[in-house]
C-alpha cells in the first residue's frame, strides 16, 4: 500500500512500507509524470543488469537514453518512449541483442502497454 498526506505545500511524500519517495509540483523536485517516465528508464536499467548477469559480463559502461515522445492529446498523452542504449565496444551483437531484448520486456512498459485492462477505482474511505 502506498500513502500520502496532503497539505498545502508543494511537496509530495508518498510512504510505502518500506520506502519513501519525494516529489514537488513546483520544479524543485520531479512531479510523478517524471517520476512515471524516471520509472520507465530505470525499469530499462533493472532488465539490462539482469541481462548482462544471465550472460556473465558486467554491465559496466551501458548507457540508457529515455525520450518520451507526447501523442495528439499534448503533454498528458504519452504516444512513444524510445530508449536508447549504448554498448561499450567489448560487447558482441549477441550480447546486444539479449540485452535490447531483456529491456524491451521490462516490468513496467509491459504495465503500460496492458494498462486499457486495469481497473482504476477512486473512492472515499
Amino acid at each position: 500500500m502506498y500513502n500520502t498526506v496532503v497539505d498545502s505545500t508543494p511537496l509530495i511524500k508518498v510512504t510505502s512500507a518500506k520506502h519513501e519517495a519525494n516529489y514537488a509540483v513546483n520544479g524543485s523536485l520531479m512531479n510523478p509524470l517524471e517520476a512515471f517516465y524516471a520509472a520507465l528508464a530505470a525499469c530499462a536499467a533493472v532488465y539490462t543488469k539482469k541481462a548482462c548477469k544471465e550472460l556473465g559480463i558486467s554491465p559496466e559502461g551501458i548507457v540508457i537514453d529515455c525520450k518520451p515522445f507526447t501523442g495528439a492529446g499534448g503533454p498528458l498523452t504519452l504516444a512513444k518512449f524510445r530508449s536508447e542504449v549504448r554498448f561499450p565496444a567489448h560487447f558482441t551483437a549477441e550480447q546486444k541483442a539479449k540485452v535490447l531484448d531483456s529491456v524491451a520486456h521490462c516490468a513496467v512498459k509491459e504495465i503500460v502497454k496492458d494498462g486499457a485492462s486495469i481497473d482504476f477505482q477512486v473512492a472515499e474511505a
